[in-house]
């Protein structure tokens, strides 16, 4: 049985030419774990908010939606908040009151659930999801993680038929990020609750699903299993497949009989058979060397901080050297400093011991204007915190505008970057009105239209698209080129292994580990790649689909 019905849906939003969702058609059965994939602004959270009133987006709308062999219209307002549940990107945005234990009841007070009732479900849902520990907690207290998994089991209390979730893992950690994965998995096999679910990262996602549908241009290209979707994308050569697993990607790129790998597992079988009888010399992807600079663009030295006089201390002796012109990756789990060392260096907070030096000079010295034109940029987690405008051209003409430039000049460098970023066409519209991936494409313009020369970055990745990823990574490589220095913090693992020279771990408010990025893949294990889990037992230090792929080609020769 379906649980929606999804009939030739077409949607624009107002004033913009082009379809966000292009006749869409499609059912969804109950039960079902289905995942959505496709690039920024394919219309995947466009389709997602159309599954539930009271979030659809204004616009042009034509076409039917039925929930439950009824039109999704006619539904009441009690129905659809308990029976269609949501979760979003960002876990601040969705949580509303001040303890743990009061969020988890607070869904159900509006329904006017009865006090037994709702101690009930409550006293279920903490054990259910393990929150006994942190129940009487402040919200403020709590991590990303712990906050998302605090969104999911408030919605669930209310028991949801179908449970949608948008993007949820984007702000997590690898680690709380498969945890929670794995929470909703659980409420799939063991509460037959419907997913439907959009996610970048699918390593975890895609050996969940039952179905995937690919996106492109508001149109759906194909729904059916992982494998037949991989298979599809191969057969028709969609550049969407650099989204899929790396069993799936490095599968797609070798010649072979066997069946599609989908999970690490199945990847090394794969492998298995691949190479089973084959000579395996010492075949080991060129590590990077390190530049012969020894200037540092930014060093920490001994840098202790925290946020409140009495507080807890957020970075803990804290050293770090960074040379010009290197890209270096900080990751390591929610609420180990990683932002917080970002926004040290970037001097938004003073540590009250330590030093903090920007090619030499502490960065207290330096005023606002000396500090950021043309020596410091930086890209936020929050993308929207940079917008101050009514349109993307108005926010990047705020950037330039002070400059002694001709109308031309400012022009040029505007429509220079937008084509750079691939926002050209999205000059007109309103920052809020963007999608997560686009709104963080537009920041980053107006981030380079500073031309720093040192760069710092908190999950610039976030809501981008693999595609875009590669154009984003062949960006920051021309900038490393001419010199400017980076420093990242990100959870993206695949894409800190392929494009970083060195990589940083970071716990309790310290760093703990930094090599070159081989090595420092090389010889993780949770906090590596799907590439090098899947050949290690073949090749040392592949961290990358494409080391792999390479190495496996050499030992088939």
């Amino acid at each position: 049985m379906e649980i929606y019905q999804i009939k030739q849906l077409t949607f624009s939003y107002p004033e913009r030419e082009y379809k966000a969702i292009d006749d869409v058609s499609v059912n969804i059965n109950r039960g079902d774990f289905t995942v959505i994939i496709g690039k920024s602004g394919c219309g995947k959270t466009t389709l997602l908010r159309h599954l539930k009133t009271i979030i659809t987006p204004h616009g042009n709308r034509s076409g039917e939606i039925n929930f439950m062999n009824e039109p999704i219209e006619s539904l009441d307002l009690r129905t659809v908040a308990s029976k269609i549940g949501f979760v979003s990107q960002n876990p601040d945005n969705q949580i509303v009151t001040d303890k743990v234990w009061h969020e988890l009841a607070f869904g159900l007070e509006s329904l006017g659930i009865d006090n037994q009732t709702i101690r009930l479900r409550v006293a279920e849902m903490a054990s259910f999801f393990g929150i006994q520990n942190w129940f009487m907690k402040n919200v403020s207290e709590l991590s990303g993680g712990q906050k998302q998994l605090l969104n999911l089991a408030s919605v669930m209390a209310m028991q949801p038929e179908v449970l949608i979730l948008d993007e949820p893992t984007s702000q997590l950690d690898p680690i709380a990020a498969a945890e929670f994965l794995e929470a909703i998995k659980k409420i799939n096999n063991e509460l037959g609750v419907t997913i439907i679910l959009t996610e970048h990262r699918l390593e975890e996602v895609f050996p969940m699903a039952d179905k995937v549908i690919a996106m492109e241009n508001g149109k759906i290209i194909v729904h059916d299993t992982p494998v037949r979707v991989c298979e599809c994308l191969m057969n028709e050569k969609i550049d969407l497949i650099s989204a899929l697993p790396s069993a799936m990607q490095i599968y797609s790129s070798l010649s072979s009989n066997e069946e599609c790998p989908v999970t690490v597992r199945d990847g090394r079988n794969f492998l298995d058979h691949l190479l089973n009888g084959k000579s395996i010399k010492e075949q080991n992807p060129e590590v990077k060397n390190d530049m012969n600079n020894n200037e540092n663009a930014i060093e920490l030295r001994d840098v202790w901080f925290k946020y409140e006089k009495n507080g807890t201390d957020i970075l803990k002796s804290l050293s770090l050297k960074i040379q010009k012109g290197k890209f270096y990756a900080i990751m390591g789990g929610n609420g180990t400093g990683k932002s917080t060392t970002l926004s040290v260096i970037a001097g938004n907070n003073k540590p009250y011991r330590g030093k903090v030096l920007l090619n030499g000079k502490p960065v207290a010295k330096y005023n606002n204007k000396e500090l950021f034109h043309k020596n410091l940029g930086v890209l936020p987690q929050n993308p929207q915190s940079l917008f101050v405008k009514k349109t993307v051209e108005l926010d990047l003409i705020s950037i330039v505008k002070d400059r002694t430039l001709s109308e031309e000049e400012m022009n040029k460098k505007i429509s220079d970057v937008s084509i750079l970023v691939e926002i050209e066409h999205l000059l007109k519209e309103h920052p809020y009105d963007l999608s997560g991936g686009e709104q963080q494409r537009v920041a980053l313009a107006k981030i380079l239209l500073l031309e720093p020369k040192i760069l710092l970055l908190d999950e610039p990745t976030k809501g981008l698209d693999n595609c875009f990823k590669e154009k984003f990574a062949k960006i920051l490589k021309e900038l490393t080129q001419n010199g400017v220095t980076i420093l990242m913090v990100s959870h993206d693992l695949e894409f800190c292994a392929k494009h970083t020279d060195n990589c940083g771990l970071f716990f309790d408010g310290n760093l703990i580990s930094e090599s070159t990025t081989s090595e420092f893949f090389g010889g993780n294990s949770f906090y590596t790649t799907a590439a090098n889990r899947i050949s290690r037992q073949y090749f040392k230090n592949a961290i990358t689909n494409e080391d792999v792929i390479a190495l496996c080609k050499m030992a088939m020769q």
